[in-house]
């Protein structure tokens, strides 16, 4: 899935209020994330299973536009440098699919081992990596597994519970909330590649704004192009 447009213009007066409280939810995870980090004595420094190589999906319009608020703070070559990549993947991603092959490619906001956009990463990359709990009403605890690293390192722990249930209650009330707000409707399944292809971001002081079209087709040119971008 990729759009060529945003759902909602980023200078949208409602998005301020929306994305403060997406802040607000972030940092509590991070928070959370941390302490129990510090349980385990876990880290990814050197680790070699990069979790920006594993094709996550995100599901939240509120997500996916604060990321272009990201975006659009960048200047407007490194911007354009994102979306080629974004673009490599998307279509290697693609191609893979179609041969029914694993996909591990690099995420489009990562440089030299670091992202881009840290602040402004969606909630999965802040979760990922420590064994947690989901808690449905009526059900047993759901537990869910940490990743390898954090399996070959930690496993000798003491466990301590990592609940991810309120984060999710909370990302889903404030996404209802947006869509109402904003009269968007249905869901979105997409990587940080399918979110960043195929949209265009004017450069902000300049006014400078380039038609999404040609954006598009330049994107996917060179991404035909450095195909062997994603396997270095």
């Amino acid at each position: 899935m990729v759009l060529t447009h945003l759902p909602v213009n980023l200078d949208d007066p409602r998005l301020v209020a929306f994305f403060d409280r997406l802040q607000r939810i972030f940092a509590a995870m991070d928070r959370q994330y941390a302490e129990v980090a510090r349980h385990y004595g876990f880290h990814c420094n050197g680790c070699e299973d990069n979790c920006c190589r594993t094709r996550f999906y995100h599901h939240t319009y509120l997500e996916y536009l604060y990321i272009h608020a990201g975006l659009n703070k960048l200047d407007h070559q490194r911007r354009r440098e994102i979306q080629s990549r974004a673009a490599v993947i998307y279509r290697q991603s693609a191609q893979a699919d179609e041969k029914a092959m694993p996909v591990r490619l690099m995420c489009p906001l990562n440089f030299d081992g670091r992202c881009t956009l840290y602040t402004y990463r969606p909630m999965i990359c802040r979760l990922h990596g420590i064994s947690h709990e989901l808690r449905k009403p009526g059900q047993n605890v759901i537990p869910g597994p940490g990743c390898g690293m954090f399996d070959l390192r930690c496993s000798d722990k003491s466990y301590l519970k990592f609940d991810r249930t309120p984060f999710y209650f909370e990302m889903a009330k404030l996404e209802s909330e947006l869509k109402q707000a904003v009269d968007l409707s249905g869901r979105i399944k997409m990587t940080i590649a399918e979110m960043i292809a195929g949209i265009e971001h004017r450069a902000e002081g300049r006014g400078e704004k380039t038609e999404v079209r040609r954006q598009w087709t330049e994107n996917m040119e060179l991404g035909s192009r450095n195909s062997e971008w994603g396997n270095s």
